[in-house]
C-alpha cells in the first residue's frame, strides 16, 4: 500500500476474507494475522492521505480505484464490506440511484462478486469488477466501472520474442471496445517469470491502451513508466 502510494499509483488491491466483524487483508486463509484488516491497512492510511492532502489521495482531484478482492462467501463478505465502506463514505465515489457521486476513492469489488445483489442496491458503495464476457452486456460503468480477466484465457504470447500480430489485434480491439464502452480494462496474470517479459508485456498493454496494468514488482513498473513517458 504505502510502496503504491509512494510511486503515485492509482490503484491497489487487497484480498479479503471476513471474520466477525472485520474483513482481514490476507491471499490464503492461513496467513490471516491478528490486525491486519482492510480498515487499518487500507482505508484509514487512504483517509489520511485525503485529508493531508486536500480532498484527494494525492491533491491532483483525481480518483483513486481501491480493488477489494473478496476470497470467500460473496454475500456475507459484501455485506459486511457495505457497512465498513459506509463509515468512509465521505471519501468514496458512491452510487445513488445509479447515479455517481464523485468522490477520491472509488472501491471495486473484485473475486467472489454478488452481481444481483450489488446491482439492486439503491445506494451502492463500490462497484463491480466485471470480466471481458461482459464487455457488450450494457451493464452501465457507474455499476461495472471495471473489466478484469485472466491474461492466458485470451493469450498465448508469454513475453518472449515478438507477440504475434493476431494477439495484438485482440488486445487493442478488447482495449478500444472497453473505453468504448466506458470501462476501465485491466487483467491479472500477466507474464512475469522475468524482467524481460514483464517490460514486453508492459509495453503492449501500454501501446494497446489498456487502462490498468497490474504487477506485485512496483518499483520496477515505477521505472518502466517514467522511462516510456
Amino acid at each position: 500500500m504505502y510502496d503504491a502510494l509512494s510511486f503515485r499509483f492509482r490503484s491497489v488491491e487487497a484480498d479479503v476474507y471476513s471474520i466477525g466483524d472485520s474483513l482481514f487483508v490476507a491471499h490464503d486463509f492461513d496467513k490471516i494475522s491478528a490486525g491486519r484488516t482492510l480498515r487499518s491497512l487500507y482505508l484509514e492510511p487512504l483517509k489520511e492521505q485525503i485529508e493531508k492532502n486536500n480532498g484527494s489521495v494525492y491533491g491532483d482531484g483525481k480518483e483513486f480505484i481501491l480493488l477489494i478482492d473478496i476470497k470467500d462467501d460473496s454475500i456475507r463478505s459484501y455485506e459486511l464490506l457495505d457497512k465498513i465502506l459506509e463509515e468512509y463514505k465521505a471519501c468514496l465515489c458512491v452510487c445513488e440511484n445509479g447515479k455517481k457521486q464523485k468522490g477520491p476513492i472509488m472501491p471495486v469489488v473484485s473475486g467472489n462478486r454478488p452481481f444481483q445483489y450489488m446491482k439492486n442496491e439503491q445506494v451502492r458503495h463500490a462497484g463491480y469488477d466485471g470480466r471481458i464476457d461482459n464487455l457488450e452486456s450494457g451493464i452501465p460503468a457507474t455499476l461495472m466501472p471495471l473489466v478484469s480477466d485472466d491474461w492466458s484465457s485470451y493469450f498465448k504470447w508469454n513475453g518472449i520474442g515478438v507477440m504475434p500480430k493476431a494477439e495484438k489485434k485482440k488486445l487493442q480491439e478488447l482495449a478500444a471496445k472497453s473505453k468504448i464502452n466506458g470501462y476501465l480494462l485491466r487483467f491479472w496474470a500477466t507474464p512475469d517469470q522475468t524482467e524481460l517479459q514483464r517490460k514486453a508485456v508492459w509495453s503492449e498493454l501500454k501501446k494497446a491502451g489498456v487502462s490498468i496494468i497490474g504487477t506485485d514488482h512496483l518499483s520496477e513498473l515505477n521505472v518502466f513508466l517514467n522511462s516510456e513517458n
